[in-house]
């Protein structure tokens, strides 16, 4: 499940497949909150809703979309704190979570961390043999980050066990050693 988080947006999208097979769509929509809604009412919303997707679809990873800086702080924060909801809300039934950033989800799904929303749009659409992406922009979004996780998350997982796996060798020989 890939979640593009916004305050007043939550795009959330669910693809099924792994490496070296097709992928296909399976749901797509937003967590929407009322921009004249205190913040907490709003968090505690967006909270309702992901939970819901997560019931709904249980999915097995989770891909959030990294906050990057923008100019506008507000807007920043908001996004900030719709990723914390959403990461605390995939922790709190143990499923893991993945951060990605936009140039690359871009450059997983178009082959250029620079490409333009209507091209990661375009793409998506064709990689998962769909007569138009879906909408509105951020359910499409985080169909994309579902598709990247798929395609970059299952070899990042791979190297992170490759790494522990040496380090704890390394401590056992060392261990060895001092004996």
């Amino acid at each position: 499940m890939g979640i593009d988080p916004g305050l007043t947006r939550c795009g959330v999208g669910v693809v099924d497949g792994s490496i070296g097979r097709p992928l296909s769509f399976v749901s797509a929509g937003v967590v929407r909150s009322a921009a004249d809604d205190d913040l907490p009412v709003r968090l505690l919303g967006i909270e309702q809703g992901i939970d819901t997707w997560l019931d709904d679809y249980e999915p097995d990873a989770v891909a959030v979309e990294r906050v990057f800086a923008q100019h506008n702080v507000s807007t920043v924060m908001g996004t900030a704190q719709a990723s914390a909801v959403a990461i605390t809300c995939a922790a709190r039934r143990g499923i893991s979570v993945a951060m990605h950033t936009p140039s690359e989800v871009k450059a997983a799904i178009t082959g250029s961390g620079r490409a333009e929303k209507s091209q990661v749009q375009h793409m998506v659409a064709r990689v998962l043999s769909l007569s138009a992406a879906p909408k509105p922009a951020d359910a499409a979004d985080a169909v994309a980050l579902s598709i990247c996780h798929i395609w970059r998350g299952g070899a990042q997982e791979r190297v992170a066990r490759a790494q522990q796996e040496f380090a704890r060798k390394l401590e056992l020989a060392r261990q060895a050693r001092g004996r």
